[in-house]
């Protein structure tokens, strides 16, 4: 009987790794940037591209014509305007919350890969804080791209008068804000669940929900009479009140009328702040689980 070893060992080329250390902030920082390159279907399959695309797309197509249509006329104030264009596009926006909120999250909650993230060195809050950042980049993007090709196509044109470059930065302002609270929301909502065909179908019973109580209550209080308290529910759509804290906080005309005073702000600040709590608390327990 032969006494020499059959087993062998290979050497498959495994080094330490040597170089530097980024720790938290690099591990968040790579973690944000690959979930905004998911957002947008980069390193994903062709198919996980078209629906991103196709709604960036969607929202280039008002600011395209209005260049066209201000070349043509020679006349400013024509076709979309700045500080509007997310609230008339807002049927886009939301379909891309719904359709990329639950990307974000659930899949790591359905396979159970959490603990894998918090093993070291993010915590419970660095990795909320890389998916909400992710989220709103690519909310922001779908938002300013548009704007920012108006903006540029109006310089192009030599409209008569000074460029509208206020409204221009207040619009890039309220984009901002309005992707922040929409990732938020977006977040806090797809987290519930661990599946993503529910979590696309949660954001958009959300966004159906507050935009049809919102119309149907201005509706019926603007037809009593009752014009103050109409106003007030406007702001039950997250897209009209980030609006109405544009139009304070920037002097810029709104599409509506809103109610005056710092309580849009104050609204807007306590949604987000329960939209935070809630992902907090979501992801704590999940991370014990």
């Amino acid at each position: 009987m032969s006494s020499e070893p059959t087993a062998v060992i290979h050497d498959i080329g495994y080094r330490r790794y040597e170089g530097p250390r980024q720790g938290r902030a690099g591990a968040v920082y790579a973690l944000a940037v690959h979930s905004l390159r998911g957002a947008f279907g980069l390193g994903r399959p062709a198919r996980a591209k078209i629906i991103p695309f196709l709604l960036m797309v969607i929202m280039l197509l008002p600011a395209a014509v209005t260049i066209a249509v201000m070349a043509y006329l020679k006349e400013p104030g024509v076709g979309m305007r700045y500080p509007t264009y997310a609230v008339v596009m807002q049927a886009v926006v939301a379909i891309f919350m719904a359709a990329q909120s639950p990307y974000l999250v659930a899949p790591d909650l359905r396979f159970r890969v959490l603990p894998l993230y918090l093993s070291r060195p993010l915590g419970v809050a660095d990795y909320i804080i890389a998916k909400v950042a992710a989220l709103t980049v690519a909310i922001f993007l779908l938002m300013a791209v548009p704007l920012t090709l108006l903006f540029v196509g109006e310089l192009l044109v030599d409209m008569p008068g000074p460029p509208l470059t206020g409204e221009y930065a207040a619009a890039m302002g309220g984009a901002v804000i309005l992707a922040l609270l929409l990732a938020l929301i977006g977040i806090a909502l797809a987290s519930v669940t661990p599946r993503r065909g529910l979590g696309v179908a949660s954001v958009i019973a959300f966004y159906l929900f507050t935009s049809a109580v919102s119309g149907v209550f201005y509706l019926v209080l603007s037809a009593t009479g009752r014009d103050a308290t109409a106003a007030w529910a406007l702001l039950i759509n997250p897209f009209f009140l980030v609006e109405a804290v544009q139009s304070a906080l920037f002097g810029v005309d709104a599409s509506n009328v809103y109610p005056h005073g710092p309580w849009a702000s104050l609204i807007l600040v306590a949604v987000g702040a329960l939209a935070a709590a809630g992902i907090l608390l979501r992801y704590r327990k999940a991370a014990n689980a």
